[in-house]
């Protein structure tokens, strides 16, 4: 981690150590940096899975500066693409869901460093945890552009929220986050692309775009782990999908669905389909 000036080669750590870390930092220009350093260090083999202390326990919020207020889910305001005001509650909206993704995928990593798990399941999450530190970043730079920084907005604490409450399950984690969560932001993307578009903002529209196109990536690798997991268990990934959304989500799985985009993902309507249909 770039502490006192150095950089996290010059400070040996494991994996999970780094990833609780980021989760911890409360300086979101470091847990970015520190995502990015912690990625590479990864993927050059200069970290070890290793462990967690007994005595450094996750903790149960993220790190974050004073701002934005948090506020109640149903009390935040729509979001639109509409006029410039409108164009940053809507950034500002989704660069707190990527800020939330960024924790939410580290703290997968440092919860679950200990699971009897191929190294491929860390290379793909640790993947996932530099894409949306860059997303973060890609959207901060969009309202700086505007006239505006994160922080200016309210925002809410619902994702954090659904992450911690599977906190003790790496299946309902991955069914929860990955494959609905995100596979959601595969729904609405393409209409806000196509609104910032239609506005002439073309530049919110690229970012949306990158941020669209990796989030197929993470449901996929979402499924991907979902599937190798329920097979380890002899489990009907389907049904063990069905069941695990009941019990630990609180919302609701609503079309219309990007069918399309989901495929492609792997993620098929047999997962999702019945789930809205029943009402959960």
């Amino acid at each position: 981690m770039a502490q006192n000036g150095r950089s996290i080669s010059e400070q040996p750590q494991s994996l999970a150590e780094a990833a609780q870390a980021i989760v911890a930092c409360p300086d979101l220009s470091e847990k970015v940096r520190m995502a990015k350093e912690t990625a590479q260090a990864w993927h050059h083999r200069r970290l070890s899975r290793g462990h967690i202390a007994t005595s450094a326990q996750a903790p149960d919020r993220p790190g974050r500066p004073a701002r934005p207020e948090l506020l109640p889910p149903r009390k935040m305001p729509r979001r639109s693409a509409s006029g410039l005001k409108g164009r940053i509650a809507l950034l500002h909206s989704l660069a707190h869901i990527e800020l939330s993704a960024i924790d939410m995928t580290w703290d997968l990593i440092a919860q679950f460093h200990g699971v009897d798990l191929p190294r491929a399941f860390f290379d793909d999450w640790v993947r996932v945890g530099v894409e949306e530190a860059k997303h973060f970043e890609l959207l901060v730079a969009r309202l700086a552009e505007l006239g505006a920084a994160y922080g200016d907005l309210p925002a809410h604490d619902g994702l954090w929220q659904a992450a911690r409450a599977t906190g003790d399950d790496l299946l309902a984690r991955i069914a929860i986050v990955p494959l609905v969560l995100e596979a959601r932001g595969l729904d609405v993307s393409p209409p806000i692309i196509a609104k910032l578009e239609a506005a002439d903002d073309h530049r919110s529209a690229r970012v949306l775009d990158i941020i669209y196109r990796d989030e197929k990536r993470h449901v996929a690798f979402g499924l991907k782990w979902f599937r190798f997991l329920c097979a380890r268990h002899q489990l009907e990934p389907q049904a063990t999908f069905h069941a695990l959304v009941r019990r630990h989500f609180r919302g609701t799985i609503k079309p219309p669905f990007n069918d399309k985009a989901r495929a492609e993902a792997g993620l098929t309507p047999g997962f999702y389909k019945p789930l809205a249909a029943t009402g959960l």
